[in-house]
């Protein structure tokens, strides 16, 4: 009986692994983001002056909170910034192809169809599209560990590549210029800051209610006297 559910429990678990399209190689994707993270060894962000540092905010919606106990990535979308200026024209949106629909609760949640997901493209080519358009920049999410295991458990299970683009959460610079603020969600951030969400839960429309409140941080900072993201984290090392 023990080896009976053992086998089921392999079996349940190769079928989390296959379900979404994970396990479809293609060398060329593999080598392209390889020179990716090639490059993003390279670009030191932390001394560059908060006006000229750029990055890409974005955001993930998926069917959990747990991707190694099978939850996937449904659509992922992203804004680019220079300083605190939102690059509103410069946007990336997808989602991703399952042959399995989100439960009724995601699909209630975030609108997102099981006709959505079939008609996207398979996760390896989101994947590579997105690294094409983040490049070497250095990536911004709220609560940004939830984007993190997500981003490295679909890595390696699409591209047998480590995940290794610099991720900044956007409470790095809000418990600096205010650290008393005891929010924890985007909503809750979003009404302290007076910045607008055209749509809650849809991915392209969250990352750019989290560049508008990176945008906040990054002035806030400025303003303290802070001149790039080695003052911050200085004065985080001393405080500690």
């Amino acid at each position: 009986m023990v080896m009976n559910q053992m086998m089921q429990f392999v079996r349940q678990i190769s079928g989390r692994l296959t379900s979404n399209s994970y396990t479809s190689l293609d060398p060329q994707q593999i080598a392209y983001i390889r020179s990716l993270q090639r490059e993003i060894k390279k670009n030191d962000v932390l001394n560059i002056p908060f006006e000229e540092l750029k990055v890409v905010v974005f955001d993930i919606e998926t069917t959990g909170f747990y991707p190694y106990k099978g939850d996937r990535m449904l659509t992922i979308g992203a804004v680019k910034m220079r300083g605190d200026q939102i690059l509103a024209e410069d946007t990336f949106y997808s989602a991703i192809y399952s042959d399995e629909g989100p439960s009724k609760e995601i699909e209630k949640l975030t609108g997102i169809t099981k006709a959505e997901l079939l008609a996207a493209p398979p996760i390896q080519n989101v994947l590579k599209e997105f690294y094409q358009f983040v490049k070497s920049d250095t990536l911004v999410a709220h609560h940004s560990s939830h984007e993190k295991q997500f981003m490295k458990h679909a890595n390696w299970l699409a591209l047998k590549t480590d995940f290794q683009n610099r991720i900044i959460d956007t409470s790095f610079l809000t418990k600096i210029i205010e650290p008393e603020l005891k929010l924890f969600t985007l909503d809750e951030y979003c009404d302290h800051f007076g910045i607008f969400n055209q749509q809650r839960h849809h991915a392209l429309h969250d990352a750019i209610a989290t560049a508008n409140l990176w945008s906040e941080g990054i002035r806030g900072v400025k303003q303290l006297g802070y001149s790039h993201l080695n003052d911050v984290y200085t004065h985080i090392a001393k405080i500690r």
